[in-house]
């Protein structure tokens, strides 16, 4: 959604009150201008995560509290159209990834500190560029967090998703034999990257055991909640080498770890990830895009849970 007509204006993602993904819409606000030490940014590409979801229905009001009207979305990238006073790191033109703490990144302009911005690599898409924070960080933590070694056995649920499958490919990396659980369609993408995929059913414990031919599972993490953090008690996975990022009244009942975006959410981490996919050491997969004015449409992709991958808002195509 290109804005063209009038570039004093910035089209950006906002709702009014608490509620399901028809209170967004699309609202026309004057172009942020940078103060000391921000920049001006045109987005691009703009993620979309759970998170926002949750936060939009008013379910983690106490943790995020909300002023309305609310903007929506942490992670974006872009093209620096300005800066501001004291800013020596970017100039106008240069083309950067990064995030927001203001719940502003869906929208076609941003004005954010320059230093939660890293310079997008050549051969990262603007599509991984856009969608990299918030699943990237996540994940980053979540691999570090049951602290995964060479030679170890992690069991992953969500193992395609957004942050499943970068933590499955984080913790590869790190020498670890994985099993990915995760529906059937995207068995054969595990597989590709040195993961073993089992898929859902009735008794996902049975099918863990079975795979796991006698041997003991020595962490887990769950990016998709239903039970799975109870799953890894049962298979005998000390608390402290659970991480879930989703199942959060779980991890008060069983004394899990529940580290995520917030523990490893710096600009050092998302550079250090922005060059893993610039040297082809991790991909991000990418199930779908939308314009920035289908953004329900988005959400609504998003909440059916079965996507491989980010779904990525587009606010600019140039």
């Amino acid at each position: 959604m290109e804005n063209t007509k009038n570039p004093t204006l910035n089209h950006a993602v906002r709702y009014d009150q608490f509620g399901h993904r028809d209170v967004l819409y699309i609202d026309e606000l004057p172009l942020p201008s940078p103060k000391a030490g921000e920049v001006q940014v045109k987005i691009k590409t703009a993620g979309i995560n759970p998170g926002e979801a949750s936060i939009r229905e008013g379910l983690m009001a106490k943790q995020f509290p909300s002023t309305f009207p609310s903007g929506q979305g942490a992670d974006f990238a872009g093209v620096v159209t300005s800066v501001g006073i004291g800013v020596t790191k970017f100039s106008a033109g240069d083309e950067v990834l990064g995030f927001t703490e203001e719940r502003n990144g869906q929208a076609e302009y941003i004005a954010v500190k320059a230093d939660q911005l890293v310079a997008r690599p050549a051969n990262v898409s603007w599509e991984a560029a856009g969608g990299l924070f918030i699943v990237g960080s996540t994940a980053y933590a979540a691999v570090k967090a049951v602290n995964i070694k060479k030679g170890e056995t992690l069991i992953v649920s969500g193992a395609a998703g957004g942050v499943g499958s970068i933590v499955v490919q984080l913790a590869k990396k790190q020498g670890a034999n994985v099993i990915g659980l995760a529906s059937e369609p995207h068995h054969q993408w595990l597989k590709d990257h040195g993961i073993v995929p089992l898929a859902y059913g009735d008794n996902n414990e049975a099918t863990i055991k079975a795979a796991l031919n006698g041997k003991k599972a020595d962490a887990f993490i769950d990016t998709s909640g239903k039970g799975y953090v109870e799953l890894a008690i049962k298979l005998g996975i000390p608390a402290d080498r659970i991480d879930t990022v989703i199942d959060f009244e779980a991890a008060g009942k069983y004394k899990v770890k529940t580290d995520g975006s917030s523990a490893a959410g710096t600009v050092q981490v998302l550079e250090e990830l922005a060059e893993m996919v610039n040297d082809g050491e991790l991909e991000i997969a990418i199930a779908k895009t939308y314009p920035l004015n289908q953004v329900k449409e988005a959400y609504e992709e998003l909440e059916k849970r079965h996507t491989h991958g980010k779904i990525i808002l587009v606010a600019s195509a140039n």
